[in-house]
């Protein structure tokens, strides 16, 4: 299990956010922080951590994103082919990240149209960058008990629920699953123990993010996990306005 840092980038600003709350109108804010996307990079560059996710929240095509995308394209150049870019990705615009630094990229709502997986978009996906440089972000909300995959800044339900048959049908197509989960995303409230377990079960590895407000929700992820989810925190950390030292996070669950 290691740390996977993020930068999550809105209105062109470095931000925390409640995952829920963000729509076209804006979000409930956490933190902003004073640096940039660029800033953030390169300390994670000078700790070692590379795998992180650098994600642009506003939706494409609009001023916000466009601001979002130059944040990001800093954000790749200071620290190359150590994050991974999501944000409006597309079998279109996938190779431009690719090309600007980006390690991998991360899709979501491109490969699930009318709440089901566009495969056909998918495999194009897959063809511009390859396997080994995609990433599925199959972030989840509850309903009836289960997880659900969720779209459009987690606005959005699919048909598509979040399983170990999931996770092996598109372990086939992408290098890596991210998944938050969007009901607890931002709160610090505690981990979705669910997700996580099924998490365990990935055939690939896999990046667990939502609730985290101490290192006591960590180990119970490498509990439940089984030491093979990853994990990412941002509310909860001190360069984001958190109570959890960054310098311990970096220290303790870096990649060997």
């Amino acid at each position: 299990m290691i740390f996977r840092p993020c930068i999550d980038i809105h209105d062109g600003k470095v931000k925390q956010i409640v995952g829920g709350s963000l729509t076209d109108k804006g979000a409930t804010e956490n933190f902003v922080s004073q640096q940039s996307a660029a800033d953030i990079a390169r300390l994670y560059r000078e700790h070692g951590l590379s795998g992180g996710h650098a994600i642009m929240l506003n939706k494409k095509g609009t001023p916000g994103y466009e601001a979002d995308r130059q944040q990001l394209f800093a954000a790749l150049e200071a620290f190359p082919g150590g994050l991974q870019a999501g944000g409006g990705i597309d079998s279109l615009n996938a190779g431009t990240f690719i090309e600007k630094g980006a390690s991998h990229v991360i899709v979501t709502s491109a490969v699930f149209r009318d709440g089901i997986i566009n495969f056909t978009e998918l495999e194009s996906i897959v063809r511009a960058v390859g396997k080994e440089r995609l990433v599925l972000d199959l972030s989840v909300k509850e309903k009836d008990g289960r997880r659900f995959i969720v779209t459009d800044r987690w606005q959005k339900f699919t048909k598509t629920e979040l399983c170990p048959e999931t996770l092996e049908m598109l372990s086939a197509y992408c290098d890596e699953f991210l998944v938050h989960a969007a009901n607890a995303e931002g709160k610090r409230a505690g981990i979705d123990t669910v997700t996580v377990g099924i998490l365990s079960q990935s055939p690939i590895p896999s990046t667990y993010a939502g609730g985290i407000g101490s290192f006591d929700d960590i180990e119970l992820i490498n509990s439940i996990g089984g030491g093979r989810v990853d994990f990412t925190a941002g509310s909860a950390v001190d360069i984001f306005g958190g109570d959890m030292s960054f310098e311990r996070l970096a220290e303790n669950y870096k990649k060997n």
